[in-house]
């Protein structure tokens, strides 16, 4: 018999070659992100989970707004209402101050981004609030926040360990954090702060060989 979408075994099924509705909503990201087709996949595909579970989706770490363009899009075409909010949170203007015993990363990395130019790519105006400032001064306010899945692409130790403070508390049960610089020799403080903060509690890292690691709010 003839293998179904035999086109997209190589070797192995690989719907993040332009398989099916992804092909569209990825595009989306296509010009603006640093992040791989295999990630955004991971993100897509778990976007589409969050939107059976109570609570908003937020990002931290928005560069220049590629990934966000992307869940923006999977929100709107895929959710049926109520639709989750999406929250966005960076400084939109580069990296802060950095640790240098934990990050190779300098401040101002990042820096050629804009808030009315990530505005501009992400669209869909009614439904993603942005939060422009410093992890964590920019989660005041959100203490009662209920959230389905939060990306973390902030790839310092501190912002890493600030994000998992806050929001992993609030997770919805059943959802997730999807942490995009963990396995990058890039980010090792990325790593060690997952490592650590996870440690102490009952969810352990899910590493995935497109260098992402997921960790899931089972109770």
């Amino acid at each position: 018999m003839a293998i179904p979408d035999a086109e997209f075994y190589r070797p192995l099924f690989s719907p993040w070659l332009d398989y099916g509705e992804f092909r569209y909503i990825v595009a989306k990201a296509a010009s603006t992100t640093l992040v791989s087709r295999e990630r955004c996949y991971v993100l897509y595909s778990l976007t589409r989970q969050a939107l059976g579970l109570t609570g908003d989706i937020w990002e931290c770490g928005v560069y220049k707004g590629g990934t966000a363009a992307m869940l923006a899009e999977t929100i709107a075409v895929m959710a049926s209402d109520p639709r989750p909010r999406l929250r966005l949170f960076d400084t939109f203007s580069g990296m802060p101050n950095t640790n240098p015993d934990k990050d190779l990363h300098q401040a101002g990395d990042f820096a050629d981004t804009s808030l009315d130019q990530v505005k501009a790519i992400v669209g869909h105006e009614e439904a993603v609030t942005y939060h422009p400032g410093l992890i964590p001064d920019t989660f005041k306010g959100l203490e009662t926040s209920k959230i389905a899945m939060a990306h973390i692409d902030v790839d310092l130790y501190q912002s890493v360990i600030d994000c998992c403070d806050f929001i992993f508390p609030r997770l919805s049960l059943g959802g997730f954090m999807v942490f995009d610089d963990y396995g990058f020799a890039s980010c090792p403080g990325a790593r060690a702060a997952v490592d650590e903060y996870f440690s102490e509690t009952n969810a352990f890292p899910l590493v995935l060989p497109t260098g992402q690691a997921v960790v899931f709010k089972s109770r």
